[in-house]
């Protein structure tokens, strides 16, 4: 198993609305959902990820507080890990309009939203979508992302799929059917690997980060083995023994592309895990810091107040009560 695998297991990504957006030049929107657009439908979201998949067409993206505008024609997948504001359009000089005011149902009564907007130039057609995940647990993954990321899926076989199965979801969200948000979920976890799978293959040679270890048969079977077993008791040396390199040469190159030691990744990797079980079981504290690897609870109680800034049944209390406010009142 690899780390982006054994990553994905415990993300519990959530699928938000999908839609079909048709565009004619000239147009211009912006397309970043706002927190009360989006709470209906995922109230606990704490990292939103927004995505555009261009079907038909081409137009520029950029983000407001950067001129730098990108390019984007049929087949290529643009993603905003960090849930950043957007500019979309064919003339980024026009006055961008709301994304959200043009919104309407499809007229077929199909449940897939759509929108239907511009002149009588050249159309771009979209579909598009976000997913939510736990701030935490995405930690790695979001960290070696940039606040654009641009997939060119070109004419394979993957965009065709990815065409087809995100109308299908577009469907499903607002379906009242059985399975509807086991369905979303694993459409929006596929959407996401496929993109960070592409990602990390277009990645320069001297990148850093999460992802460029993956790629690194060292670092990335280091990764995948504490991943795999949180709880084990890691040293840098028997790591090193498992991937096939002496301690000090994985340390050095472990930090060099992490961006930190291996064992304090791991320490903040576990707390992450716990903070997830914390907040989604009733589970006694001491149990779920042996869980993730703390062999008594005073052990535990200490190292995530050092990460989190309050004990865990604090941490708990706390974010079962700001869970309840947001579902009392999501906008």
């Amino acid at each position: 198993m690899d780390a982006l695998s054994e990553t994905l297991k415990v993300l519990h990504l959530t699928s938000g609305i999908f839609l079909d957006a048709d565009f004619t030049a000239p147009w211009c929107i912006d397309s970043a959902p706002k927190k009360e657009e989006f709470a209906p439908f995922l109230p606990e979201a704490e990292q939103v990820v927004i995505f555009h998949l261009v079907v038909e067409g081409a137009c520029r993206a950029r983000l407001p507080d950067d001129g730098t505008a990108i390019d984007l024609a049929a087949g290529d997948l643009i993603m905003f890990p960090h849930g950043d504001p957007h500019i979309l359009g064919s003339d980024l000089q026009l006055h961008p309009l709301q994304a959200a005011s043009l919104v309407r149902p499809d007229a077929s009564g199909s449940g897939l939203m759509r929108i239907r907007h511009g002149g009588s130039g050249l159309r771009t057609q979209f579909i598009c979508g976000y997913m939510a995940c736990d701030k935490r647990l995405c930690r790695p993954l979001l960290s070696g992302l940039p606040r654009i990321v641009k997939v060119s899926l070109g004419d394979d076989p993957t965009t065709r799929w990815m065409v087809v199965a995100l109308q299908h979801g577009a469907q499903e969200t607002h379906s009242p059917q059985p399975g509807r948000e086991a369905v979303m979920g694993r459409l929006a976890e596929l959407l996401f690997v496929e993109a960070l799978r592409c990602y990390i293959r277009q990645l320069p040679e001297s990148q850093h980060g999460w992802l460029a270890g993956l790629r690194d048969p060292y670092v990335g079977k280091a990764l995948a083995l504490m991943h795999a077993r949180p709880a084990h008791n890691w040293q840098v040396d028997t790591l090193g023994s498992s991937v096939g390199l002496s301690r000090s040469a994985l340390a050095e190159r472990f930090s060099t592309l992490i961006g930190e030691p291996p064992m304090q990744y791991l320490a903040r990797w576990r707390l992450a895990l716990a903070a997830q079980d914390l907040a989604r079981t009733s589970d006694a504290v001491a149990r779920i810091g042996e869980r993730v690897g703390y062999e008594s609870e005073a052990a535990f109680n200490r190292a995530f107040k050092r990460e989190f800034g309050t004990p865990p049944a604090t941490w708990r209390r706390q974010a079962r009560l700001a869970r309840a406010a947001t579902a009392e009142n999501p906008g």
